[in-house]
């Protein structure tokens, strides 16, 4: 690691004594750029590479989707930097403002968890990406096998005390041909804060390019026992996908009037 940083100020020097001051920047910003990105896996790099790469991700500010459900479609839309986030559902919403979950339900007709589902859709649509994130362990996992075919993959965890259950892990199988997401293993320790042995499995099978970055266009839950993948039992799809680089405001994901915020039940 030491010789790798070297090498690249001793490069940045020479770059710095051969080119004008433009050229200076971008080299600076070509080196910084691929020392964020060196605490990857390698194999994980080529994922993010499959998918359109972390730097491209990083330049989009604000995503949306809609969730075509047959009672009342949902509007998500998320700000990629502050993580904040809306959900539009009729007269219903939910938001997180940066500190705090907050519920629109004049009619009193919402029975979910908003704390819990506030950014939960997110976390699965903005795959593989959200493995970029702050505060990642990446370890090595055995390959998952399905109709004959094996998917190398990499177990994911979170550092203590980062995001609302720390304690989850995620499995992340590729495709070995084309280096894409296949498919997502995780477990749920929400509320109880006990580590769980139960992984459920997704599969990610049909993807859309937005903006030049591959995203899901539906997941599919698969049956399981074990490691061992059963029938599908449910697909999810998404629909007017947008991706912007450009932020709303702020006060997009403030709680409105005839709101209320939404305590954090403790586990």
């Amino acid at each position: 690691m030491k010789k790798t940083t070297i090498l690249l100020a001793t490069l940045a020097l020479f770059a710095c004594k051969q080119s004008p001051k433009n050229e200076k920047n971008n080299t600076s910003e070509t080196i910084t750029e691929a020392m964020e990105e060196s605490h990857y896996p390698e194999q994980m790099m080529k994922v993010f590479e499959a998918h359109g790469g972390v730097q491209l991700w990083k330049q989009q500010r604000t995503l949306s989707f809609v969730l075509p459900k047959p009672n009342q479609p949902e509007t998500h839309t998320i700000d990629l930097w502050s993580r904040k986030d809306r959900i539009d559902m009729g007269t219903n919403s939910i938001g997180f403002d940066g500190q705090q979950v907050w519920l629109l339900d004049p009619d009193g007709t919402y029975k979910g968890d908003p704390v819990f589902y506030h950014n939960l859709m997110f976390y699965f649509y903005a795959m593989p990406f959200v493995f970029a994130d702050d505060g990642i362990m990446y370890s090595a996992t055995e390959d998952l096998e399905f109709e004959g075919k094996m998917y190398p993959g990499l177990k994911i965890a979170y550092k203590t005390g980062v995001g609302a259950s720390s304690n989850d892990e995620y499995y992340i199988h590729f495709d070995p041909d084309t280096q894409q997401m296949a498919w997502l293993g995780y477990t749920v320790t929400y509320r109880s804060g006990e580590k769980s042995d139960n992984v459920r499995w997704i599969r990610y099978h049909d993807w859309q390019r937005i903006n030049g970055v591959l995203l899901p266009k539906a997941i599919t839950w698969h049956k399981y026992e074990g490691r061992t993948i059963l029938e599908p039992q449910s697909t999810v799809g998404f629909e007017e996908v947008s991706l912007d680089t450009n932020p709303k405001e702020d006060s997009f994901y403030a709680k409105p009037s005839g709101a209320n915020f939404v305590p954090l039940k403790v586990q």
